[in-house]
C-alpha cells in the first residue's frame, strides 16, 4: 500500500442528509458513479470490477467499512489507455470519511496514493471533483446520482484482450 501523502487528492463535501444515509449512498457505488460494475462493491473483503468503455479499468476490494463513518476500497489492479506507467493506481485507496456536522454530515473522500506527480492526476481529479461535487452529492440528498451508465452485458472480456490484460486480469 502507498502511504497517505499531504498531497492526495481530497475533496469535502456536506450533505443535508444523516451519516447513516450519506454511508448507504456511498457504498451504492452504480447509484453515483457507473453502473458499469460486476460484483459486490457493499462486501467486506470482496473483489469486484468497474470499467468505463475501453478507456478504464479497475479491480477494487472493499477493506473496511465501519457503519455510518467511514468506507475504504483497496486498488487491486488497473488500467488506463492513456498514460504509461499502470502502476499508478495500484495499492492505492479511496477513502471516505464521514462526520456530522450538527443536522449535515461532512464527507471527505482522499484518494491515498494518488498524486500530483501522476499521469492521470488532471484527468483523474476533475473526474472525481465530478463524481464526488456534483453526482454523490446529488444522489445522497435526492436519490438521483449521474454515474456512467451501463453500456452493454456484463464485463467486457473483449476489452481485456485488446489492451492485453489477461495476465493480469
Amino acid at each position: 500500500m502507498k502511504n497517505k501523502a499531504a498531497n492526495d487528492f481530497t475533496v469535502t463535501i456536506v450533505v443535508n442528509k444523516t451519516p447513516k444515509e450519506a454511508f448507504q449512498a456511498i457504498l451504492n457505488l452504480r447509484g453515483w458513479w457507473s453502473e458499469e460494475i460486476e460484483g459486490n462493491p457493499k462486501n467486506l473483503n470482496e473483489i469486484f470490477d468497474y470499467h468505463y468503455k475501453d478507456i478504464h479499468l479497475c479491480r477494487l476490494k472493499l477493506i473496511e467499512k465501519i457503519a455510518n463513518r467511514k468506507v475504504v476500497w483497496v486498488v487491486a489492479d488497473n488500467f488506463f489507455n492513456f498514460i504509461k506507467d499502470q502502476t499508478e493506481w495500484k495499492d492505492t485507496q479511496l477513502v471516505f470519511e464521514l462526520s456530522k456536522q450538527t443536522d449535515k454530515t461532512e464527507i471527505t473522500f482522499t484518494h491515498q496514493g494518488m498524486t500530483k506527480e501522476y499521469e492521470c492526476y488532471d484527468i483523474c481529479s476533475d473526474a472525481w471533483s465530478g463524481y464526488i461535487k456534483s453526482s454523490l452529492k446529488n444522489f445522497i440528498e435526492t436519490g438521483k446520482g449521474n454515474p456512467n451508465p451501463k453500456e452493454g452485458e456484463g464485463f467486457n472480456a473483449e476489452i481485456v484482450k485488446k489492451w492485453n490484460l489477461e495476465k493480469r486480469w
